[in-house]
């Protein structure tokens, strides 16, 4: 099998909330996808998604993954999709850097796998462990009583695990974390993500004054090393999310005890081919994860699951459902939240059909 033709388009997620805001003022209305299509010499066609987090959240941005994609897809005409190895290494050496715009592309060969061999992503990535997994909530970065009313109103449709978006005014971070813990229940989980928007001495604040409260702190900081200290310095659960770009940092993040939740997004890592090794490796370790990307739809929904429910549950921290946040569907069959918990396709590949009428033209064709 060769790949003879790699195409992008190109489709705008807006979200069903309106917006989503996170620190520092930060916030994006709608979300640049860029859907992936490898076709082949055989007639079987993979699809991988890549939807950054606006060009402000990590080194990444939409049409960044056109661009990227322009340059390295003509270095792998010819190539085996089926051949994981060989295929990121051509990527990593025809690229330099740049992991999310080559996990399309390798999302899209395990679905090619998949397809070819009859079997699912999820069963190729090693699972499904037990009958569904857990996801959590996002709640945009809002006033201490609209977002508690927020994670009220999740609750109610399901959700137990919540991701609250911090890293503003250190006073009215601790009042919505108070606030919000003031809604929740036995089993629920609270995670105050401040997606690096702390200083030290703010976070150093936040966590002291919120000593009293069942929290886990993310991210609190922007580098590695100013959530080390942080870290080292509460007892409560930490995760770390931004400082971990790849295997290097992951494996000093490990080796330092700078963690207790690491989140692995698929893109930042450069697909599901490395998001998989960084999984086995906390699996190895007893790290525990939350699974996910920096944004997307149904494709993306497809693949996150794929990779949660091939994890053991219990070292799966959560996982997300992307594909709910958003008005536009991109592809039929894609796995649907129920009650704050999903479950990956048993279809071949990724399980889904794009909707080619959504889709629309063709913004990039080689081959």
């Amino acid at each position: 099998m060769k790949i003879t033709r790699i195409s992008a388009y190109q489709v705008d997620l807006p979200l069903h909330e309106g917006s989503y805001k996170w620190s520092g003022g930060k916030s994006v209305d709608v979300f640049d996808s860029t859907i992936v299509e490898i076709e082949t010499d055989s007639g079987e066609t993979g699809y991988g998604e890549v939807c950054p987090l606006g060009p402000f959240y990590l080194p990444a941005y939409g049409p960044g993954v056109r661009t990227g994609l322009k340059e390295l897809g003509p270095h792998l005409l010819g190539m085996n999709p089926l051949h994981m190895g060989p295929l990121n290494q051509r990527m990593d050496a025809a690229l330099k850097g740049h992991a999310y715009v080559k996990s399309g592309i390798d999302m899209a060969c395990w679905d090619l796998l998949g397809k070819v061999s009859g079997r699912s992503v999820c069963e190729l990535l090693g699972g499904p462990f037990a009958d569904d997994f857990v996801l959590y909530r996002a709640i945009s970065q809002e006033e201490p009583d609209a977002m508690a009313a927020k994670v009220a109103g999740y609750r109610d449709e399901g959700y137990r695990r919540f991701q609250l978006k911090v890293g503003g005014d250190p006073d009215v971070d601790i009042q919505r974390i108070h606030r919000v813990a003031n809604q929740l229940q036995t089993g629920d989980k609270l995670i105050a993500d401040a997606n690096t928007g702390w200083l030290m001495h703010e976070a150093a604040r936040v966590v002291r004054a919120v000593r009293d409260v069942d929290v886990y702190i993310e991210q609190p900081c922007l580098s590695y090393e100013e959530c080390l200290s942080i870290r080292r310095r509460t007892d409560h659960p930490f995760v770390m999310d931004e400082s971990i770009h790849g295997m290097p940092e992951l494996l000093r993040a490990a080796g330092e005890n700078a963690m207790d939740v690491v989140n692995i997004k698929i893109s930042k890592f450069g697909g599901l081919t490395k998001a998989r090794l960084a999984r086995d490796l906390c699996v190895s370790l007893g790290i525990a994860m939350t699974l996910e990307d920096s944004w997307g739809g149904d494709i993306v929904t497809a693949a996150i699951a794929a990779l949660a429910h091939s994890t053991p549950t219990e070292l799966l921290f959560t996982a997300t459902d992307f594909n709910s946040y958003v008005t536009v569907s991109t592809a039929e069959n894609a796995p649907q939240r129920q009650h704050g918990r999903m479950s990956a396709s048993r279809e071949p590949g990724l399980g889904i059909r794009p909707r080619l009428d959504v889709l629309g033209e063709r913004v990039l064709e080689i081959g």
